[in-house]
């Protein structure tokens, strides 16, 4: 591939505009509250650009591209499901407590809500999680470096392996993101996230539409990729009738509830821009403007890797032959290989499942169409939409770490008594060591042939039981502090021992589960990640009632605040209809059940 002067000047130009913002969010950088929550000083749209920006990171723009390659439009559930009924409960019921109770994390909520000990397990698990989640962004991207053989020709010129490419990849991106959240904190990341998102739909917009073009538009992806690919609730009433191979019981549970609930109102990535916000009102109002945006999404994201397979000679393709087939509904040329075999970076040979077929390469769905149909100029526009992906993904989950870490793990059990001014310095040392560990991270995830399968594995790990936690914690006055801890504590265990005694089918037992023994086989990876989130979530749930009921609750009075039922209620929003939380909330899941209707 070659990149004109102006795709590197349109990609030169958004990293200065990057490290501009971090430099000038610096100068109000200048306590705790500012690096960690921007000053709680930030527009209620901001905050929501940034709140569903942060989450439009690696994950969603290669991942649900890939995944819409490998399941199909079903992957819209991940939205319409598995999103906005979520966040329309935060907004509405949840963030009352976040933001009124003036803890500076979601684990800081678990110590004023329940004990010390609630609030180590989770911050530690969530550490862990955000790690891997930058990792998958960093990953992501120096794969998509190496594949677009943008530095083949410098590297080849040095006599360095082509390897490396990736490598550095890695190192840059990384640098590039340390840099402006070390010098401008939560802010610094919350402005670069509201541009990256305005990038990303500038970039992958263009795309769909010439894609639709070339497959003859949506009526032509259903003539050519059939039901299974292009109806949404298909064969939902058994788990082996449909490509995501998950009923509609696994569906709506596992994504609808545990994953989706367990998410958006658990993790603090998310909840972090939101407690950014100027006021309660405004903190109330920004998981739903995010969910207005995220409805829209899908067409964004997944609509790529539908027409990407539909481009495809897929082998794994229900009625696919191994050679190229022949031109089919509205596609009157097909060439293969949009989506190519996976291949292991070490041998250089295509990576096998269980049966010995070859795997593809679903990530590389979306970059590989962009190279496919954008011309120069408009190539840089695109490359820079992917890499501002990349540096929302990565750098969302360093600042939730470094808060996290700062005042969760640092403050509460290795110095107590340190200056504002320390835990400043804390948090920015904490940064350089949460990139670090991501970097680690990344070369985990290389393992995989869909990011999005990697990260649903770890949401059910960590969100699935802690969801429980916070469900009983905020709805029942009557969890305890004990078993707040040991429901989590089962839940992630019960979640690693379903890991280890299941498998998805055609795979090899280890990093892909059945480490302990194969006792059960799964259609998809992604029905497994369902499942593991359901037991994970319902251990959790039921062991910390049981272990409530036997154990002292906290005084009511020093619950106010932290619980529904013993919290004075919110005053009624007066002024425009959109300042109605409510009212916004019920606008959001009218439009959902609309578009799912519509996608039948």
């Amino acid at each position: 591939m070659h990149l004109g002067a102006v795709d590197w000047g349109v990609i030169g130009l958004y990293l200065v505009f990057v490290l501009g913002i971090g430099i000038v969010a610096a100068r109000r950088a200048k306590s705790g509250t500012d690096f960690f929550l921007a000053g709680r000083a930030i527009p209620a749209w901001v905050c929501g650009l940034a709140f569903i920006s942060a989450n439009l990171g690696a994950q969603e723009v290669i991942g649900m591209g890939a995944s819409g390659a490998k399941y199909g439009i079903v992957t819209a559930h991940f939205y319409w499901i598995g999103a906005i009924p979520a966040m329309v409960f935060i907004g509405v019921f949840m963030m009352p407590f976040y933001y009124g109770s003036k803890a500076r994390s979601a684990p800081e909520y678990l110590r004023m809500r329940f004990d010390e000990k609630t609030r180590a397990l989770n911050a530690v698990a969530f550490a862990l999680m955000t790690i891997m989640s930058s990792g998958i962004s960093m990953y992501a991207l120096a794969k998509l470096i190496q594949t677009l053989h943008v530095f083949d020709a410098p590297f080849a010129h040095l006599g360095l392996p082509q390897a490396w490419i990736f490598h550095a990849a890695i190192l840059v991106s990384a640098v590039v993101v340390l840099v402006y959240i070390y010098l401008g904190g939560l802010r610094g990341a919350i402005y670069n996230e509201v541009l990256q998102f305005f990038l990303i739909v500038a970039g992958f917009a263009p795309l769909v539409w010439l894609g639709l073009r070339q497959v003859g538009g949506w009526e032509g992806l259903q003539a050519t990729l059939g039901p299974s690919y292009t109806h949404a609730w298909a064969g939902m009433a058994h788990a082996t009738n449909n490509r995501l191979g998950v009923d509609w019981f696994g569906l709506s549970m596992g994504l609808g509830f545990v994953l989706s609930f367990g998410y958006w109102c658990t993790d603090f990535l998310v909840v972090q821009r939101a407690m950014a916000a100027n006021s309660m009102s405004a903190a109330r109002r920004t998981p739903l403007i995010a969910a207005g945006v995220k409805l829209f999404i899908p067409f964004i994201v997944i609509l790529p890797g539908l027409i990407a397979i539909a481009l495809t000679s897929a082998p794994d393709r229900p009625g696919a032959a191994a050679s190229p087939p022949a031109a089919v509904g509205a596609i009157a040329h097909h060439e293969p290989g949009v989506i190519p075999i996976k291949v292991d970076s070490a041998t250089g040979q295509p990576m096998l499942d269980a049966r010995g077929r070859p795997q593809l390469d679903y990530d590389l769905a979306t970059p590989n169409l962009l190279l496919r149909y954008f011309p120069t100029g408009m190539l840089g526009v695109g490359l820079t939409a992917l890499l501002a992906s990349f540096m929302s993904g990565m750098a969302g989950n360093v600042t939730a770490f470094n808060t996290v870490f700062t005042y969760d793990i640092y403050q509460a059990y290795i110095r107590t008594d340190g200056s504002d001014r320390h835990y400043l310095q804390v948090g920015r040392l904490t940064t350089l060591f949460g990139v670090l560990a991501s970097v680690g991270a990344a070369y985990f995830c290389s393992q995989f042939n869909n990011i999005m399968d990697v990260m649903q594995l770890v949401l059910a790990f960590v969100n699935a039981p802690v969801f429980a936690t916070f469900l009983l914690g905020m709805f029942w006055k009557r969890t305890t502090g004990h078993g707040a801890f040991v429901g989590l504590a089962t839940g992630i265990g019960m979640a690693a021992l379903h890991h280890g005694l299941t498998l998805p089918t055609d795979n090899l037992p280890g990093i892909k589960g059945g480490w302990i023994a194969v006792t059960h086989s799964y259609p998809s990876e992604m029905a497994q990640n369902f499942w593991t989130a359901i037991w994970a979530w319902s251990a959790c749930f039921l062991t910390t009632i049981v272990v409530s009921l036997a154990t002292k609750p906290k005084p009511e009075a020093e619950l106010a605040g932290l619980v529904y039922s013993l919290t004075p209620k919110i005053a009624r929003e007066t002024g425009a209809w959109w300042m109605n939380p409510v009212l916004l909330g019920v606008i959001m899941l009218t439009a959902t059940v609309v578009l799912n209707i519509i996608f039948r």
